[in-house]
């Protein structure tokens, strides 16, 4: 180290990571350290704090105090600043800048407080030169911070300059990425120098633009994390040590090339394409694009890179959106099982502001730690996975039923039953399970779009089952289906079905506009497994559009609460002479549009056979029925919400309570011989008898449910009513 005399200096940096920060400064040859809140205080030689601008991974800025004084008001704020000799600190063609941080009763006005230090550097300099330096806020030579800490005042200068978490590598960001320092903690933490000098390669699953990665590799290949910066504060500092410098510099760019040759395997992925390119750029700036693998993959397909057992580290997303929630949700589910299956061993570490979705990872944490990523409290949880874990159909057998043994043969029993009557009978989207075992409370649809896709939806537990258990549950049933039948992880989209009221069943989850195309009975309709709660194709009604199609050959049909239009696509392709699709929601009516031009049916014509209409539906009927020019039906179906208060709608409709009014109005729309189809799938309805005296009603529920819809309770109720 060098000779000259000893200073003190204070290292910011984020809460939670001043312990790793203390240790890694005693390295660069500081000879007291002293935890504060944000930071460490310590002595030792320019060397020293130099080494720390240059190799401190976890530092936010280097400062070197000038004065420390009592804080009463600004005067005395400005008399501190003015007590320092600052032409003896920098020239006078240096631009400066001044920071202010902390708080103080005696100055409350943070920019105030910065023009009073301001103003002191000016007359400082005025008074020897008359003239005063340049101000630049943008690009300055010389950085000064001042802190206020209630009755006391601190002013340094920042030998850092621009924050040292700024390692010059990143060209570009993903939304909410961590800093580079910040990464840099977790990968301390979680043992990562220790893994890499044994020969253990690193994998970060929901990569996003790298930084966790980056980061292993600069700490693994010995790289000094300021070697690419182009500007320090110091530089600019009268008292700066040109000639130390560039020997620090020198010896770090020679640490470098040796450690390039030890630098283990490293790989990072992420679904996503465009933070994948920015990571992919971010390695590039660091020289290590042929040294590092990004791979387009989900999370629950990463598998562990290099020979010797390694760290998976990640900061997966957490979700705010409730659509997104349940995506997380799911992902947090399936994640401990990946743990478990392929990276026995390894050691795992979990960044993540959400702790309470980490009993979802059914994993034990053997550290936990706390860190701030600014303002938001996080949590780095640590796992150590067995050097080899049973297989997951191993684990169900040696844990007996309560393991997903129950579950897993019912899955099995029910593909081989219902995937014979679906080849059998042309039916590609249909219900594989339906809370068929009271511990394992979920509804597992399957779509053909040509590739299998898995929607999974959780009826909510009531308040009396341990949530833990039903979280257990959940992982057991997530993982049984992913390895039963054999679905990459990013085909199966979980939903929690909770009792919904009026629009909420329909609204909108998440923006993924991700739609596909599946086949029924020779109709094409788009689905979508992420946006909303339901997929846009209610499976069960299956038999009763098959019935439309094949009775609507010439006749004119009428879908009332047509939702996504597919009944208006079967009557159509069945031969319609014409189609009134009626619904309240533009969401609905476009997907209705869609469907039916995805079949070559033209809704825009103003000629057109097949018309769209937004309105609600109960007082449309009510003013059709009355008017005895409105058109008239052959075929008319209306399945109603059970509820619904829409904003939009006239009053509340309730199904059970307007049925019957709702049934009158839609008779007097049928012509000569006409028939009315009347579904609800609420549970315990009662038909009003007073329809069967004026009507001929036939219960035909049984004849409009599927195979895979014929367990108790029924998914819905059906009756044809004509009149008599």
């Amino acid at each position: 180290m060098s000779d000259t005399p000893s200073l003190s200096f204070f290292a910011t940096a984020p809460r939670g990571v001043e312990p790793l920060l203390a240790a890694e400064l005693t390295r660069f040859g500081a000879q007291t350290t002293k935890e504060r809140k944000g930071g460490i205080a310590f002595t030792g030689t320019l060397e020293s704090a130099y080494r720390a601008c240059l190799w401190s991974r976890l530092a936010n800025r280097i400062l070197l105090p000038l004065a420390t004084f009592p804080l009463t008001d600004a005067d005395s704020l400005y008399a501190g600043a003015a007590s320092i000799d600052w032409p003896e600190l920098f020239a006078l063609d240096k631009r400066f800048a001044i920071e202010v941080a902390g708080r103080s009763a005696a100055v409350t006005h943070t920019h105030y407080a910065g023009l009073k230090v301001k103003d002191a550097i000016a007359d400082a300099f005025r008074k020897r030169f008359n003239e005063r330096p340049n101000v630049d806020t943008e690009s300055p030579d010389i950085g000064i911070h001042v802190h206020l800490d209630r009755a006391q005042a601190t002013i340094s200068l920042d030998l850092s300059g621009e924050s040292l978490h700024r390692r010059g590598y990143r060209s570009s960001a993903g939304e909410a990425p961590l800093k580079e320092n910040l990464a840099a903690a977790i990968l301390i933490r979680a043992g990562w120098p220790e893994i890499a000098a044994a020969g253990g390669g690193l994998v970060d699953p929901m990569c996003g633009s790298g930084t966790l990665v980056l980061e292993a590799a600069l700490i693994a290949a010995d790289i000094a994390p300021g070697l690419k910066r182009v500007k320090y504060g110091f530089e600019s500092w009268s008292q700066h040590d040109a000639e130390l410098w560039r020997k620090i510099r020198a010896e770090a760019s020679g640490r470098k090339s040796a450690g390039l040759a030890k630098l283990p395997p490293l790989a990072g992925s992420d679904t996503d394409a465009g933070v994948l390119r920015k990571a992919a750029q971010n390695a590039a700036n660091t020289g290590l694009a042929d040294r590092i693998q990004f791979t387009q993959l989900d999370a629950l397909d990463a598998r562990p890179v290099g020979d010797l057992p390694g760290l998976l580290v990640t900061n997966p997303p957490y979700g705010e959106r409730m659509g997104m929630e349940s995506e997380i949700i799911k992902l947090y589910s399936l994640f401990g099982a990946t743990l478990k299956q392929h990276f026995g061993g390894w050691k795992a570490a979990v960044f993540t502001s959400r702790p309470d979705l980490s009993p979802r990872l059914g994993l034990r944490a053997s550290a936990m730690h706390t860190l701030f990523n600014g303002a938001i409290e996080c949590k780095l949880l640590q796992f150590q996975m067995a050097a080899r874990e049973p297989s997951l159909i191993e684990s169900a057998l040696s844990q007996g039923p309560t393991g997903g043994e129950d579950f897993a043969n019912r899955l099995r029993k029910n593909w081989k039953h219902l995937g014979k009557w679906a080849r059998r009978s042309g039916v590609t989207n249909y219900r594989l399970y339906d809370a068929d075992l009271p511990d394992y409370a979920l509804a597992v649809d399957l779509y053909e779009t040509p590739d299998l896709h898995v929607h999974v939806q959780e009826y909510a537990a009531p308040d009396s089952i341990d949530p833990a258990k039903a979280e257990k549950r959940l992982r057991e049933a997530l993982a049984q289906l992913q390895a039963i039948l054999a679905v990459p992880a990013g085909r199966i989209h979980y939903k929690l079905r909770k009792s919904q009221r009026g629009s909420a069943q329909y609204g909108k989850q998440d923006e993924s506009r991700d739609f596909k195309t599946v086949v029924e009975h020779g109709c094409k309709l788009w689905v979508n497994f992420e946006d909303y709660l339901d997929t846009g194709l209610f499976l069960d009604h299956r038999p009763m559009r098959l019935r439309i199609q094949k009775e609507s050959a010439g006749k004119r049909f009428l879908n009332l609460f047509c939702y996504t239009g597919s009944a208006s696509v079967h009557a159509a392709v069945g031969g319609a002479e014409s189609t009134t699709s009626v619904d309240l929601s533009n969401t609905y009516l476009d997907w209705a549009d869609r469907n039916l031009l995805l079949n070559g049916f033209d809704t825009r014509s103003a000629w057109g056979a097949h018309r769209l209409a937004r309105a609600d539906c109960l007082a449309w009927l009510r003013e059709q029925a009355a008017d005895r020019k409105s058109p008239r039906y052959d075929l008319i179906f209306c399945d109603p919400p059970t509820f619904s208060n829409s904003k939009k709608m006239e009053g509340v409709l309730d199904t059970q309570e307007d049925h019957g009014q709702m049934i009158r109005d839609a008779i007097a729309l049928l012509a000569p011989g006409g028939k009315l189809y009347f579904s609800t799938n609420r549970r315990r309805f009662k038909l009003d008898e007073s329809l069967t005296a004026e009507f001929a009603v036939t219960d035909i529920s049984h004849q409009t449910l599927d195979e895979d819809f014929k367990r108790p309770p029924p998914a819905h109720r059906c009756w044809s009513i004509e009149r008599r």
